[in-house]
């Protein structure tokens, strides 16, 4: 019989790193969870194979979720998409270029949606009971794919509510919304260990790439693969799914896809000076940057990537003509690289996150902090006004 005492929750269950990242996250809340998997004529169907190898897996370790595949392909015939079986070659590069829309599949998300609606809300009325229709979309979906933005979920929920008896029993929940590939897989790791189940294991059975070989293999160059590539990548593993070449073959070449498709972004986001400081080791002019004597209290950011860099209280006139700060923040982590250009023998500091120049480091600064002046350009950083600080 079913424990009445547990949130209940339905969801859809691709075979991919975020449902199944998701499975796990309501699995070690202690949601009794019901999984649909659905074929819709997708080139990559093997995920399915690799969910229902995943509930397996849970099963072993006495963790049961009920499993359902929906197939969904008579309906989806019709559907124009490069993504589907009978669309041409899914495109290749950076998860957020233009070209991915072609991967898009018209109406998916409500389709699925309408079906887990329709399982939740019957569950809710045999049990009496709340149901949560929970969805893995987040934040690196909403340029590319329309049906993964919040306002499309808030307009199906409401008109599913309008249509049907005792829909105050049935909520749309989306905690990935505000997150990215890599929170999403630290948020694994933390259900992942609660759960005492192991880590390589779980995401063995899964699968990101939109254009896999007859093994599911890829040779991790389209978007999704791309993207997956460096969310494991930035929580410090290696992905334990095999691709057509080596672990470091294919990082490399996310990494670089990366770099060009930031590089792109960049000169069109930052002015010729900030470009050239930040992406190009620049230095701007003494006395000319926008922040060398500013005085009001706030943060100082990376132009780039907004990391938190400096706060006001870490200023100090130096006299330099640079901005200068005694200490950097704690959570910014600057990087610090031997630098022998020009002749010289300096430390240069590069953000942490995005890998932008901001300046030099050098040991005359005052001895009550430890005697460090960061030299920065005014050019590497945005300030923020905020009282207090």
């Amino acid at each position: 019989m079913t424990n009445p005492t547990k949130n209940t929750a339905v969801m859809a269950l691709s075979g991919g790193m975020d449902s199944t990242s998701l499975l796990l996250h309501l699995l070690s809340k202690g949601y009794e969870v019901t999984a649909i998997s659905f074929d819709y004529g997708q080139k990559h169907v093997l995920e399915i194979d690799r969910a229902s190898s995943l509930i397996a897996y849970l099963s072993e370790h006495n963790i049961e979720v009920r499993h359902h595949i929906a197939d969904l392909t008579s309906a989806t015939a019709l559907f124009d998409s490069h993504l589907l079986q009978t669309g041409d070659e899914v495109p290749r590069g950076h998860y957020e270029e233009d070209n991915m829309k072609a991967t898009v599949v018209p109406n998916r998300n409500a389709l699925f949606s309408s079906l887990l609606y329709g399982t939740a809300l019957s569950i809710a009325n045999e049990k009496e009971s709340q149901v949560e229709v929970v969805l893995g979309v987040h934040s690196g979906d909403h340029a590319i794919y329309p049906d993964c933005r919040p306002e499309f979920y808030r307009a199906l929920e409401h008109a599913f509510a309008i249509g049907n008896w005792d829909s105050e029993r049935v909520s749309f929940t989306l905690p990935y919304l505000k997150m990215d590939k890599t929170s999403i897989l630290r948020d694994a790791e933390q259900a992942i260990d609660s759960l005492g189940l192991d880590f390589d294991e779980v995401f063995r059975r899964t699968l990101t790439s939109y254009q896999p070989d007859a093994d599911g293999r890829s040779d991790g160059a389209t978007g999704s693969d791309v993207e997956r590539i460096l969310a494991f990548n930035a929580i410090g593993r290696r992905d334990p799914v095999e691709y057509t070449k080596p672990w470091d073959e294919v990082l490399k070449d996310a990494l670089e896809i990366e770099r060009i498709h930031k590089d792109e972004e960049y000169k069109e986001r930052l002015t010729d000076l900030q470009y050239y400081v930040t992406r190009q080791a620049g230095t701007e002019r003494a006395f000319t940057g926008e922040y060398w004597n500013e005085k009001r209290p706030g943060e100082y950011r990376c132009i780039c990537c907004s990391t938190l860099l400096f706060t006001s209280t870490m200023k100090f006139d130096s006299g330099c003509g640079w901005p200068s700060f005694h200490t950097e923040h704690a959570e910014a982590n600057i990087l610090r690289i031997e630098d022998h250009s020009h002749g010289m023998h300096r430390v240069e500091v590069r953000c942490s996150s995005c890998d932008a120049h901001l300046g030099h480091v050098f040991d005359d600064g005052p001895a009550a902090y430890g005697g460090e002046r960061y030299c920065i350009n005014s050019a590497s950083m945005v300030f923020e006004e905020k009282d207090g600080e």
